[in-house]
C-alpha cells in the first residue's frame, strides 16, 4: 500500500493505493478529506484597462485568450471581430455586438478566462 497527498481545485485529499495484480475493478479507490487545506493560490493580475465603455463583451465560456484583433479607439461595426477565443479545442471569434469604438481590452494573449469575463468594452 502506498499514500498520497493530492490536491484538487484547492482540496487536499489523502489518498490510499493498494497495489494489485492489474486486474480492474469495479469499486472506486475511497477519499478522505485531509485536515488541513493548502492555501489558494492569488489570481493573477488583469492588464489595468484603459477606459470602460458602456457596452461590455463578456466570455461566451471559459477558454484561452489565442489573440487580439481590435485595439482600444478602433472604431467597430457590428460583427466585427474584437478577440479569438480558443474552448475546447476550437477557435472562437468574439465579435462587436454593435457598432462603436473600442473602449478597453481587458485581457491579453495567452490569459485563460472564465465565462462571464469582461474581455473588452465598447462606447
Amino acid at each position: 500500500m502506498k499514500t498520497y497527498t493530492i490536491t484538487v481545485n484547492g482540496n487536499v485529499y489523502d489518498v490510499t493505493v493498494e497495489e494489485g495484480s492489474g486486474a480492474a475493478t469495479s469499486a472506486p479507490a475511497a477519499t478522505k478529506p485531509a485536515a488541513s487545506a493548502a492555501p489558494k493560490k492569488a489570481a493573477a493580475p488583469k492588464p489595468a484597462a484603459t477606459g470602460t465603455g458602456a457596452v461590455k463583451i463578456n466570455a461566451p465560456m471559459p477558454g484561452k485568450i489565442l489573440s487580439i484583433k481590435a485595439t482600444a479607439g478602433t472604431a467597430v461595426k457590428k460583427g466585427d471581430v474584437i478577440l479569438v477565443l480558443e474552448a475546447m479545442k476550437m477557435e472562437n471569434e468574439i465579435v462587436a455586438p454593435s457598432d462603436g469604438k473600442v473602449a478597453s481590452i481587458n485581457v491579453a494573449v495567452g490569459d485563460s478566462v472564465e465565462s462571464g469575463a469582461v474581455l473588452a468594452s465598447l462606447d
